[in-house]
Parts: structure tokens; sequence; C-alpha cells
């Protein structure tokens, strides 16, 4: 029954916080709109940058990114606060973060894509997976200027990374890969009109143009 009970509070905890959007929250605060009806009407990080700059995309991009390693933290404390150990409580509480950001309850269920939010869950799940993704990333990103590649292929990197560094490091794998298939699919659904452009050859890239949609 207390591990029925930790679960449920560490999922209510990861939703409401993943539901705190702020790609929303900066652009009503500091323009008095509503990102999603600019650019690529998507409430993340990109548009924001897209839109506003680089100041507002730097605030936004931590927020999302420290939201997910928050929740968790929090999940895993709430785990051991109620001595409950039989599995590790950051899963459902970044699974629930990932739900919150794309469906936000504060904001009419619509949020981002949850890319930002999921890296923060990855870092605080597998620091070294992380860590691997973003060195095979970052170069990818230089040089084609396409954040939606990178995030693409990302996301397609996590599942084989992570079951790569457990197996060498000959850690019980199962649990970790199942999770990161599934946050990755969801990550590449989000995506899926980004990989149509992307094949199309009509994706955007960074220089092209700054000005709202």
């Amino acid at each position: 029954m207390i591990t029925i009970l930790a679960s449920v509070i560490c999922l209510v905890e990861g939703y409401l916080l993943g539901s705190l959007n702020f790609s929303i929250m900066v652009s009503r605060l500091f323009k008095g709109e509503d990102i999603r009806n600019f650019g690529s009407k998507n409430a993340g990080m990109t548009n924001i940058l897209r839109t506003y700059g680089k100041k507002y995309a730097v605030m936004v991009g931590v927020g999302d990114f420290c939201k997910g390693v928050c929740a968790v933290f929090i999940g895993r404390l709430i785990f051991s606060l109620m001595g409950v150990t039989l599995f590790d409580a950051g899963y459902a509480a970044g699974a629930a973060a990932l739900l919150g950001h794309l469906f936000p309850l504060y904001f009419g269920f619509k949020g981002g894509k949850g890319v930002l939010t999921g890296l923060g869950v990855v870092l605080t799940l597998s620091p070294l997976s992380f860590a691997i993704i973003v060195l095979l990333e970052l170069p990818l990103l230089y040089f084609t200027r396409i954040v939606s590649l990178a995030s693409v292929t990302g996301a397609i990197l996590y599942p084989i990374v992570t079951c790569v560094v457990h197996i060498l490091q000959r850690r019980p794998f199962i649990l970790d890969t199942v999770f990161s298939v599934a946050l990755a699919g969801v990550v590449l659904y989000m995506h899926r009109a980004n990989i149509k452009r992307l094949l199309s050859g009509t994706e955007y890239r960074f220089g092209q143009d700054k000005k709202k949609q």
C-alpha cells in the first residue's frame, strides 16, 4: 500500500512540475503574449529563440531542463522518506514531468515537445548517457543549425546508448532501456511534422529568418 501511495505522489508531483511550461510563462510575463500564437506555434525554447531572442530562450531552456532534474530528484526523495525501494522513483516522476510538459494542466493541455525536460530527466537518471548523447549531438547541431535534427537523432540514440552503457557497467538494463525507448518514442512522435520537413529538405535552419510568422 505504501508503495502505491508513494508512486501516486511521485506521479502527481512530476506532472504538476512538468506542467510549468516556461515558454508560455516567459512570453506572457515579459511580452504579454502567448508564444503558441507565433512562429512554429510550439511552446518550446527554439520557438522562443526565433521569436524573442537569446535572453528569453536561455530563461526557458534553463527552466524546462531544471524541472526535469527536479522532478526526478523530488521523486527519489519521496521514495526515500517513505521507505520505498521497489524501483527507482525517477522513472515515474520523470515520465510524469514529460507528460506535464506535453500536456500542461495550467495552460490548456497544449505544451511543448519535451526535449529539454527529457534531457533533464536523462541527466539525473544516467549522467554518462546524457554526456555521450550531448557530445554526439552538439557537433551535428553546430554544423547543420537544425535543432529538430539534433532532437530526433538524439532521441534515436538514447535507447542505444542507455543499453550499451548499462551492459558495459554490468548493471541491470531492461527497465532503463524500456524507459528510454518509451521516452524516445514520445519525443519522435512529437517531432513527426519536423521529420516530414527533414525528409523533404524544408526544415528550418537557424539564420534563415527571425520574423514572427
